[in-house]
């Protein structure tokens, strides 16, 4: 065989491997994205065959009604919540890459949480919040009162983020353990050597190391804390100020029968989870050291 067509051959040979993975993405992501920008357009109730066509009257709407946007304010009680599961994942993950007595035993404890279906995290959350359920109980054993954690527009927001808490922290710290474990094991060694502290580790070795994982795991959490569902969706189903935009869209969609201006308010939701991401990445760009 010549060696034109060998070169060619194997030139293609990746894109053949390439090609199931690049269909499925074109599938279920690109063309999905596609059909929800046309359907943002239109007035369709997502049951008629007729689609009006409306143009940009359905994200004039969503920015000129508060009430639609208003509901970004409840992202903000999960945004401190991301942040505060990313530090507790990050002080258990460097505690535990160093020897400590029943650490695999606590790492399996840590990470179980996120192995627990979402729904059934909902309801058994719902008992432990529920008046004179398993929280009031243990603050009567204290000798203090119970309260309507779910039931008080001024809690709620802060119990229901607490869930998701402890829901993720699990998964923040495996991947935060897995880049610390593998930083080389000579950097630990000789920063011993010259009498470095474990906080001075961490500092000058351990964070320098994962920076990339840290950044990266920051933009899954402000995405995901503009995109909450499942828990407040199954908990309070939105009620006494917990609904979320994510909530809302669904509700305009499949209660009030607006697909139109659900998907345009999905989009808006998209542009701004792209808008925070790129922002991040500008502001604390990955170093990457090229060789000349």
């Amino acid at each position: 065989m010549p060696v034109r067509h060998r070169k060619r051959r194997a030139g293609a040979l990746p894109w053949l491997f390439l090609a199931l993975p690049l269909l499925l993405l074109a599938v279920f992501t690109y063309i999905p994205v596609i059909s929800m920008a046309w359907y943002s357009t239109t007035s369709w109730n997502g049951v008629s065959k007729r689609m009006p066509f409306v143009g940009v009257e359905n994200y004039v709407e969503i920015f000129t009604r508060p009430q639609l946007f208003e509901v970004f304010l409840v992202s903000l009680y999960y945004v401190v919540a991301a942040f505060l599961q990313l530090a507790v994942a990050l002080y258990f993950a460097t505690l535990l890459s160093f020897r400590v007595r029943f650490g695999n035993l606590f790492k399996g404890l840590l990470f179980f949480p996120y192995l627990i279906n979402g729904v059934a995290i909902a309801f058994v959350f719902l008992y432990f919040f529920r008046p004179d359920g398993t929280l009031d109980s243990l603050l009567e054993f204290v000798g203090l009162s119970g309260h309507q954690w779910l039931g008080d527009p001024d809690t709620v927001n802060y119990s229901l983020a607490g869930v998701s808490v402890w829901r993720y922290t699990g998964l923040n710290f495996v991947l935060f353990l897995g880049a610390i474990q593998s930083i080389p094991s000579d950097l630990y060694e000789a920063s011993d050597m010259d009498g470095a502290t474990r906080w001075q580790q961490f500092r000058h070795i351990i964070l320098p190391g994962i920076r990339p994982v840290v950044g990266l795991m920051s933009i899954l959490a402000l995405a995901g804390s503009l995109s909450v569902f499942e828990i407040p969706y199954i908990m309070t189903g939105g009620a006494n100020g917990s609904r979320t935009f994510v909530i809302q869209t669904v509700d305009m969609a499949f209660r009030f029968d607006k697909v139109g201006l659900a998907s345009a308010m999905a989009f808006v939701l998209l542009a701004l989870v792209l808008l925070v991401t790129w922002v991040q990445r500008r502001l604390f760009p990955d170093d990457r050291s090229t060789t000349p």
